[in-house]
């Protein structure tokens, strides 16, 4: 059986159908991304600050690095606990209400970080930003399948990911810049001001998405009678195609062993890679980098080299159409990138270089880990697999960062808990080994064979 593909240069050489439908789905992707996309850049940004904040925190209170691994990961709790609540609520009331619910509260707590003045707090505050976020990514993705059928879902949500990757990217220079020219500013220090400035933009910008999104296609007024009724035929055309696909997946998914090994080397995966968000500052402090200003800028560096690595990796991985293998090539080259800036812990130059190939590994792992899941699942359990290997991943950063604390606090520095995040990247590479090695054959393979 031959697939064949067709490459989209010139949209007036396709069909008069193709042509609508390839300009409606445009049209919707510039309508929601660019809001959606600088929600979850937020978002980001008031997960991971707290990394950032530590460094001007402990000059004025008095929280040893156990305490602020346990704030940090004690988010990831709340995610977990609150995320399949928030999304049956946004299935009840509508985006629009959830957003603003959930952003609006978010970013209350998140500037309420700015008067944390004991642990007690601290660990409140993180747990409650969790609870209030959980229902952000999911109900996006859900909000997504109300206006893109499956096959054009994938790559909406890849571009809905990048804002991860330039949060990722930004975070280090704005936090390092509040953090040094705003300290003092009216009294407050600038890990005050920066939970403010970086908590209130989501309570704004969930007022903006209340006014500005429609929970579905038949409110859009931006869209035509025409393109919705273009828009609810592919929808249902795509609906009863995939209605037999559903039948039974959650039993097989419970009773297939790749979902816990999956979900088992997600959780290592992820839980090492927020370990090493939250303490990269600490870590490059620790270098002799003493300007906060700086030591966002050099974050910044195995940021933009990962984002580059995930770009080449993934069209190689694309090209070659092949996962597993891409996945464990990452995994080795975070591994020897993270075991090279161990052991030349104080040389700067080189331990940025090395922390840069760590991140090409890193960055690329995500992308390709669900890329390999979507494709090593049996076509019933992909849909809730992916669920729920993504909400037993995420408990992976709720022991880490508190883990590597602990560590941190017994060692006195940061270098002796970057072994940790090494195993578990040996230990998720080797779970997908494992894991996919069980798999009879890829589903392509499958369907191939039944036809």
């Amino acid at each position: 059986m031959t697939t064949k593909i067709i490459t989209v240069q010139d949209p007036h050489a396709l069909p008069e159908h193709t042509q609508q439908l390839e300009s409606l789905y445009a049209k919707i992707r510039w309508r929601l991304l660019p809001l959606l996309m600088l929600c979850y850049m937020i978002a980001f940004l008031d997960r991971v600050n707290i990394g950032y904040a530590q460094l001007q925190m402990k000059q004025t209170l008095p929280f040893g690095d156990a305490v602020y691994g346990l704030g940090a990961g004690i988010f990831f709790i709340g995610y977990f606990l609150f995320e399949v609540p928030s999304n049956l609520m946004l299935k009840r009331s509508g985006v629009r209400k959830t957003l603003l619910r959930i952003m609006f509260c978010w970013g209350l707590v998140a500037a309420a970080m700015m008067f944390v003045s004991t642990p007690l707090q601290f660990y409140i505050l993180r747990f409650l930003l969790g609870a209030f976020e959980a229902g952000f990514f999911p109900g996006v993705i859900l909000y997504f399948t109300y206006w893109f059928p499956a096959p054009r879902r994938g790559q909406v949500i890849a571009i809905f990911m990048t804002a991860a990757a330039v949060a990722g990217l930004i975070a280090g220079p704005v936090s390092g810049s509040i953090l040094k020219y705003l300290n003092g500013v009216a009294g407050y220090s600038g890990w005050q001001w920066m939970f403010v400035l970086q908590g209130l933009p989501a309570s704004v910008l969930g007022v903006v998405a209340f006014f500005y999104l429609q929970d579905c296609p038949e409110q859009a007024k931006w869209l035509s009678q025409e393109e919705k009724r273009l828009l609810d035929d592919d929808m249902a055309q795509d609906l009863k195609s995939a209605r037999h696909k559903s039948q039974d997946s959650l039993r097989q998914m419970f009773r297939d062993p790749r979902i816990y090994l999956l979900s088992t080397a997600y959780f290592m995966f992820l839980g090492a890679t927020y370990m090493l968000v939250f303490w990269m500052p600490s870590l490059i402090q620790g270098w002799g980098i003493k300007d906060l200003m700086q030591v966002g800028l050099i974050t910044a560096i195995p940021n933009i080299v990962g984002i580059v690595g995930m770009v080449l990796i993934g069209l190689h991985s694309d090209k070659h159409r092949e996962r597993r293998w891409h996945f464990v090539g990452c995994m080795a080259i975070a591994v020897c990138g993270l075991a090279i800036t161990t052991l030349l812990n104080g040389h700067l130059l080189l331990s940025v270089t090395a922390l840069g190939f760590a991140y090409v590994g890193i960055k690329a792992g995500t992308p390709i880990f669900f890329a390999l899941v979507s494709e090593y699942l049996s076509v019933a359990a992909t849909a809730g697999g992916i669920a729920f290997i993504s909400s037993l991943g995420n408990l992976g950063p709720a022991l880490t960062p508190w883990l590597s604390g602990v560590i941190n606090s017994h060692t006195g520095g940061h270098v002796s808990s970057m072994y940790l995040g090494i195993v578990m990247y040996l230990l998720a590479g080797a779970l997908v080994l494992v894991s996919t090695g069980l798999a009879r054959a890829p589903k392509a393979a499958v369907a191939m064979a039944e036809s």
